[in-house]
């Protein structure tokens, strides 16, 4: 636990240990909102679910805390510049105007902590008071907007996936019997499009074929996937493919959907294009929902794509 006095032993004031244990609840918070138990985060990254039991109760190592906060895609405001957390606080110590002995003393910390932390070392207690000193404004990064941009709003269902990125679902899964949210401008090859344009209607249509790909319009996303789920369910398609936005609140998701699917969270971000064929990242993650695939299959997927499959587990929550 963290102390809680009030003094540093140089008499200067500590800083307010409740500052810590916000990042923490929000750390933990992540997790849950991710659908995942302690089980499962501690497989993500190589540790024990004891390891994460402990960091959600401030105790463990930097590099445990890195790999957390990196598979979580947990990120924080008012830091310094760098690609890494240690840059991150050695770019904020020096734009304060702190040398490494100025935040050792208002830290309460040694020197030689301090100098651990901004190479990526130290203890998760240590991170949390030198960064009380140093980014106390420091939060949680905002949760990604569901759309590309305000101007953008109105027409947020009108992007497709790419061709480039396409030719790897095709590599993984084979020939696309069915496109249920087809597009006369999208450029998904599909040897059946339900076109809304010309009166069909991929919620209501029945689907048929081996193979489904669905990329549904994101304001909509719940009934698709309950849409595709019903299908696959029936039989109707024996493998889905859905390319949608890592969104895993409903109760739904986690009680009916999530104990039949496999979760492939992509790495980086998916270039769509819109009608005009200008291409634009997502300005939030991405996941691969399957439903019936195989184990040669989604090998494939991950051979062609970066990214990880998610370990289904109908184990409840824990926490």
């Amino acid at each position: 636990m963290l102390p809680s006095s009030a003094r540093s032993r140089h008499g200067r004031s500590k800083y307010d240990p409740r500052w810590g244990w916000i990042l923490i609840e929000e750390l933990k918070s992540a997790r849950q909102s991710a659908g995942w138990s302690r089980r499962t985060l501690a497989e993500r990254i190589g540790v024990d679910a004891q390891t994460i039991k402990r960091l959600e109760n401030g105790v463990g190592s930097m590099p445990t805390l890195i790999a957390v906060m990196t598979v979580l895609d947990f990120r924080l405001t008012g830091l310094g510049p760098g690609k890494t957390l240690a840059e991150q606080l050695r770019g904020r110590r020096r734009r304060r105007s702190m040398s490494l002995n100025d935040a050792a003393s208002k830290a309460d910390l040694s020197r030689g902590t301090v100098a651990s932390l901004e190479r990526g070392g130290g203890t998760v207690a240590s991170f949390l008071r030198l960064m009380a000193v140093i980014a106390p404004g420091a939060r949680r990064r905002a949760l990604e907007r569901s759309y590309w941009g305000q101007g953008d709003k109105d027409d947020r269902d009108s992007r497709f996936t790419p061709p480039d990125f396409m030719a790897n679902i095709y590599a993984a899964f084979g020939e696309i019997d069915l496109d249920p949210c087809g597009h006369r401008l999208s450029p998904v090859v599909a040897n059946r499009r339900i076109l809304l344009d010309e009166g069909g209607d991929g919620l209501v249509d029945e689907w048929s074929g081996t193979t489904a790909f669905v990329n549904p319009p994101f304001s909509e996303l719940l009934k698709w996937l309950r849409r595709a789920y019903l299908q696959w369910q029936t039989g109707s398609v024996e493998t889905v493919i859905c390319l949608v936005p890592v969104r895993t609140d409903s109760a739904w998701f986690h009680d009916t959907l999530s104990p039949d699917a496999d979760i492939y969270l992509l790495r980086g971000r998916v270039r769509f294009l819109d009608p005009r064929g200008k291409g634009q990242h997502t300005p939030f993650s991405l996941m691969i929902l399957t439903l019936g695939a195989s184990a040669e299959q989604k090998a494939r997927l991950a051979a062609q794509v970066p990214g990880f499959w998610l370990v289904r587990s109908n184990a409840a929550v824990e926490g």
